[in-house]
């Protein structure tokens, strides 16, 4: 089996990319949805103890979260000690439920792939990437963005520049969905070649 690693910077159409290869058949794991399961499962006990009162009837609440890890490098740390492992079991559960199912290509949906060395876990790296003004248009209509958080958010994120210069695959969604589906369809051929 083919293990794409999917990835790209707030507002470039990631989410939306995903989806075209779901709807190519491909499966498709998505590592912000496995978080959001554990924020509401597996992993509130244990936030719960690290970071007393971050929970409320037994759900991780982001917003009490947030306030206690955003601008605190140990406490991000820490969050991000309990949380990795469990992300990373269901990616390992997720990759061995498509190998069983007889799937050829499967794709990890992972915001910060390179950032996190999830590209080491993968056969090829797709970027996705648009032009940086409709970016940030993109976002900044977003409910509750702002262009403070836009910028600190991007901040955290590696440049777009230098995604697409480790890419092996990219989608460029600035010139609109058809013109993406086909850049989707025109990886996967490409990787059926891979073997």
């Amino acid at each position: 089996m083919i293990v794409l690693g999917l990835t790209g910077s707030i507002g470039m159409g990631k989410s939306t990319t995903a989806q075209m290869f779901a709807e190519a058949g491909v499966a498709t794991y998505d590592a912000d949805r496995a978080v959001h399961r554990l924020y509401n499962g597996r992993a509130a006990p244990l936030i719960e103890a690290a970071f007393p009162g971050t929970t409320v009837d037994g759900k991780v609440d982001r917003k009490l979260l947030g306030d206690r890890v955003v601008g605190d490098a140990k406490a991000m740390t820490r969050l991000e000690e309990i949380v990795h492992p469990l992300v990373r079991d269901e990616e390992n559960r997720f990759l061995d439920a498509a190998k069983a199912s007889g799937c050829r290509v499967a794709v990890l949906d992972i915001p910060l792939l390179f950032e996190t060395g999830g590209d080491g876990r993968v056969r090829a790296t797709v970027v996705v990437t648009a032009d940086a003004d409709i970016q940030r248009q993109r976002v900044l209509a977003r409910g509750g963005m702002t262009a403070g958080r836009f910028e600190a958010i991007l901040a955290k994120q590696m440049a777009d520049a230098e995604k697409r210069r480790r890419a092996h695959f990219l989608v460029d969604t600035g010139h609109g969905m058809e013109s993406a589906r086909r850049s989707v369809a025109a990886i996967l051929r490409a990787v059926q070649s891979m073997g």
